[in-house]
């Protein structure tokens, strides 16, 4: 059933008629799908089910991405970059790169992409902007609703974002919309972001690779330096990018009652989805 599937995809890929589209390979071989692979992009993950608790959830995907991160390391090319999207996202990532031992540690990113776009979106609708009319959007922490979308240094047509919403607006809508977008996506539609995710996915990878000046929400492995982040954790951080590399926004302030509330739950979150899988690094 899934390889018929999987052909399905491969038709209309064939019928979309991509001038860059050379070849479609369908394997289930791992060796085979990630050789010499200089992107990847990990998009699946087995979902959570009917009373699986989320620390069930993390150690299912745990051995799935203990093999993808071995396969990575023996098979793609050395300058692979690998976004995970397949959920959660965070630590998927945090034990794939464990396993790709002979890659560099910046090579392995989660996507955060997705709720940078979400919180874009809602503060334009909200200011009758366009999203290009913003600049200094923010997602600091993990990809769930513990997540810190940060309005502080963002402007809408050069002006404060902040002089232009009601606190109120961003901590009773814009904050738990983007937070719970997911979910509100799902309840709407009756499944999970598809288009959406797949379009955050590739702004992800374009910018990485292409660069870009403007501000990303990038998920990369913490050195411990930067911000109070603890080391190890695969954290979402406002970055900018040269092509190929990636490189953290510093020096920002995260000093007030709010900002450190949100960033230590986020932070306590993800040290917990750690504990959970600590078995398999």
């Amino acid at each position: 059933m899934q390889e018929q599937v999987l052909k399905g995809v491969m038709a209309e890929l064939h019928d979309s008629a991509f001038p860059l589209l050379d070849e479609v390979i369908i394997t289930s071989n791992l060796a085979t799908a990630f050789k010499d692979v200089n992107y990847n992009f990990l998009v699946g993950a087995k979902p959570r089910g009917p009373g699986m608790e989320r620390a069930d959830l993390l150690k299912d995907n745990g051995k799935i991405f203990v093999d993808i991160g071995k396969a990575i390391n023996d098979h793609c090319a050395r300058d692979a970059k690998t976004i995970v999207v397949g959920n959660p996202a965070n630590t998927n990532a945090l034990i794939c790169q464990h396993y790709a031992k002979d890659m560099p540690v910046s090579s392995f990113t989660a996507m955060t992409r997705l709720d940078h776009n979400r919180a874009l979106t809602q503060l334009a609708l909200k200011t009758g902007s366009k999203v290009t009319d913003i600049k200094k959007m923010a997602v600091w922490g993990n990809h769930s609703p513990t997540m810190y979308p940060d309005l502080r240094n963002c402007t809408v047509k050069g002006k404060n974002a902040m002089s232009l919403v009601d606190p109120a607006w961003i901590k009773d809508e814009f904050t738990p919309r983007v937070q719970k977008r997911g979910a509100e996506i799902i309840e709407l539609r009756k499944l999970s972001s598809a288009a959406s995710a797949a379009n955050a996915a590739v702004d992800h990878m374009r910018d990485w690779a292409l660069g870009s000046s403007e501000w990303q929400s990038i998920a990369f492995k913490s050195d411990g330096k930067l911000y109070g982040i603890p080391e190890g954790l695969m954290f979402s951080v406002p970055c900018t990018s040269t092509p190929g590399h990636y490189e953290p926004v510093k020096g920002l302030k995260l000093d007030d009652e709010v900002s450190v509330a949100r960033m230590k739950k986020t932070t306590d979150e993800l040290l917990e989805e750690r504990k959970a899988v600590q078995h398999l690094l």
